[in-house]
């Protein structure tokens, strides 16, 4: 505790005395620090989507007196979060919602590559408000009407919650649950975690749901054959998302982006991790970004063949579509 208080003191204190000095209320709650949600004197619907801004590499005994006053120059804030430690620093990303989405645009183009402290490059980019997430685990037994059940009494803002056959061998399924907003989601997703929830015995597993594995779920779903089964009815093996032909050109892509954001050559890794009988080759990869705040990860089925190209060419070409969705660019 006395580490926690004796750290960064000063850039505490300016804090306190900006707060004092304009009125302005910080709610911390959840590990983040958040400011408007509305704003004071704000009248009407939230803004629409397309509003929020990333903010990345941020130095980390930067606080909102300096950080709010800098993105409210570009436009009116609705909302600032500032993600938080339990000694102080902030985690060293934040998210500024605007009321407009030309704020938001003038937002990126000033502050993207900007030096907020001399030798402090920071990052800016649209905010990708992931609302869906999954859960792994689920024993065959489970119904989608005690999902549901349990979801509303331990969440709240759930729209929807899918049930779908697990793509690996085994009596098990899997569920998307889609909320309304990206905070309920993210407020779902702590609850569950540390709720160490259990349904028909198996305990679930929760994390966001990707963009790749959404779209081999819709596969999944599009094409049945024998060899899965999903509500009664026959569910298609596992399939890969359709690829574009060259992972060169996907990679040069990618590094393009990667400087765009002020980040460094991505690092893949994959490892194959499940082979069913049809050939075909369940892999998990990890990309890391240097530069960026969290490696990425996720899995994606191949297939054997005679094409020359490897199965982890394949895994690493899925990656790298994964990547340029995560860093927002329109695929």
């Amino acid at each position: 505790q006395l580490w926690t208080n004796g750290i960064n003191e000063a850039s505490k204190m300016a804090l306190r005395a900006w707060e004092k000095e304009t009125g302005i209320e910080l709610v911390q709650i959840n590990g983040q620090r958040r400011y408007g949600g509305p704003p004071p004197g704000w009248v009407g619907s939230p803004p629409p989507a397309g509003t929020e801004v990333y903010i990345a590499r941020l130095p980390q005994d930067v606080y909102e007196n300096t950080l709010i006053p800098l993105f409210e120059s570009v436009g009116k804030l609705y909302e600032f979060r500032l993600m938080m430690t339990f000694s102080g620093l902030n985690r060293g990303f934040a998210y500024a919602r605007y009321t407009s989405v030309q704020d938001a645009r003038n937002a990126i183009a000033t502050f993207h590559r900007f030096q907020v402290r001399e030798g402090c490059t920071i990052v800016v980019c649209r905010s990708t408000q992931k609302r869906e997430l999954i859960v792994n685990g689920l024993d065959i037994s489970v119904s989608q009407q005690e999902l549901e059940a349990m979801m509303q009494t331990v969440t709240e803002g759930i729209l929807s919650v899918t049930l779908h056959a697990s793509p690996c061998q085994g009596p098990i399924k899997l569920a998307v649950l889609k909320y309304r907003s990206h905070e309920a989601a993210a407020l779902a997703k702590k609850a569950l975690m540390e709720g160490n929830l259990r349904l028909g015995g198996a305990r679930m597993r929760v994390d966001w749901l990707d963009p790749q594995m959404k779209q081999q779920l819709q596969l999944w779903e599009e094409e049945p054959s024998s060899s899965l089964v999903h509500r009664g009815k026959s569910l298609a093996v596992p399939r890969p998302a359709i690829l574009p032909p060259s992972l060169q050109d996907v990679l040069e892509r990618l590094n393009i982006l990667c400087w765009r954001h002020g980040l460094r050559t991505p690092v893949f890794i994959t490892k194959c991790v499940h082979v069913n009988a049809d050939g075909w080759q369940k892999f998990w990869y990890q990309v890391v970004i240097p530069g960026y705040h969290v490696p990425i990860s996720g899995f994606t089925w191949v297939q054997q063949d005679k094409e020359g190209q490897s199965e982890h060419e394949k895994a690493k070409l899925v990656a790298a579509l994964h990547i340029l969705q995560v860093l927002g660019e329109s695929l």
